[in-house]
């Protein structure tokens, strides 16, 4: 979705002209960039600590639709996904790498659009962009993001180290990336139908968010350190909860008990899920893209997060011979399957 009437051919600047173009304001604001864009690597240090790293590509026709994704929110969201990865490790992120992969079609002003919205993501969440790449590409817009933090090895949490009778916690609520998508979706279809026909979006400005511009929990990690709690296992929220969940406890070789009726939802997220047909609990469970952050923690820690507004107990962990039991609100015991997000299934149709 590119709408400035304006456009300049890219291939009148070249690879290294744009480049230039784009990263001639960046401004360094992390002690550890040492050196940034304009040499053969970056160059970072961080005095002793851990370096985390993660890397996430996002797809045209795959991860997202131009046809209802703003390149700047776009920009904007491949840069969240990518820190929500080292904050799920209990770490700080400083630096990021963008590589995009551009088709012919996009002009200079559709590439700035894109990059408005990576900086203004880095500059929200005081992140450095230190370096990328650029290509042509034949396949759509390719967009790939290095995230780079650190942390002391004490402080980082990994999925492996969930225990039996840990509570088990999610930030903020869940499915609502899920039904926004199919608001976004069913809007396209009917605009493709009868391009007279405007969307209709009115009153859903949450969930839309919820798919076009998600936050990374960056909040979360400060506040558990603000109160002196360290998680025992934790992971992003990207494939759905029940294959997060399903990962910690793989990795932690333990079971779970999962509650229905704990699990956070929003009214628009609830309402909208059932103007689908589709239910709740299951856009929370296998939806996916919410980016919140899943993790748990000891009892003793309990009087410290119970009464935290955006944090949700929803279950705790068993003996692994138990299994992963999804417990509904009627009391019935299902096992917990994961439905979620799958990257080489075939797109529909």
């Amino acid at each position: 979705m590119f709408d400035n009437k304006e456009r300049t051919n890219i291939e009148e600047l070249g690879e290294f002209g744009l480049i230039n173009y784009l990263t001639k304001n960046i401004k360094l604001v992390q002690k550890s960039t040492i050196k940034g864009v304009g040499d053969d690597a970056a160059v970072l240090d961080f005095g002793g600590k851990k370096t985390l790293v993660s890397t996430d590509m996002l797809l045209e026709g795959i991860h997202f639709d131009l046809a209802y994704t703003p390149l700047k929110h776009l920009g904007y969201k491949a840069i969240q996904v990518n820190l929500s990865d080292i904050y799920a490790m209990n770490g700080t992120a400083s630096q990021v790498t963008v590589s995009i992969g551009i088709s012919s079609k996009f002009p200079l002003e559709a590439v700035e659009e894109l990059y408005e919205g990576i900086y203004l993501a880095c500059d929200k969440y005081n992140v450095d962009l230190v370096g990328g790449d650029t290509s042509s590409s034949k396949q759509g817009l390719v967009i790939s993001v290095t995230s780079i933090g650190y942390a002391d090895e004490k402080d980082i949490v990994y999925r492996n180290g969930a225990e039996e009778g840990d509570l088990i916690c999610v930030s903020g609520d869940l499915g609502g990336a899920y039904t926004g998508l199919q608001l976004l979706e069913r809007e396209k279809l009917i605009y493709l139908e009868n391009p007279n026909i405007q969307p209709d979006l009115e009153g859903k400005d949450y969930i839309i968010e919820r798919q076009l511009k998600p936050e990374a929990r960056r909040d979360i990690v400060d506040l558990l350190k603000e109160i002196e709690v360290k998680p025992t296992a934790m992971i992003d929220i990207s494939d759905g909860l029940a294959s997060e969940l399903l990962h910690i406890c793989k990795q932690s070789d333990k079971g779970c008990n999962l509650y229905e009726e704990k699990i956070p939802l929003d009214p628009m997220t609830f309402d909208t899920a059932r103007e689908f047909n589709l239910d709740p609990t299951v856009c929370a469970l296998s939806g996916g893209e919410d980016y919140e952050l899943l993790f748990t923690v000891k009892q003793t820690d309990y009087d410290k997060i119970k009464f935290k507004m955006d944090i949700t107990i929803i279950g705790y962990i068993t003996e692994p011979s138990a299994g992963c039991n999804l417990v509904t609100k009627g009391g019935v015991v299902h096992a917990l399957t994961a439905q979620g997000w799958n990257a080489f299934t075939p797109p529909a149709g």
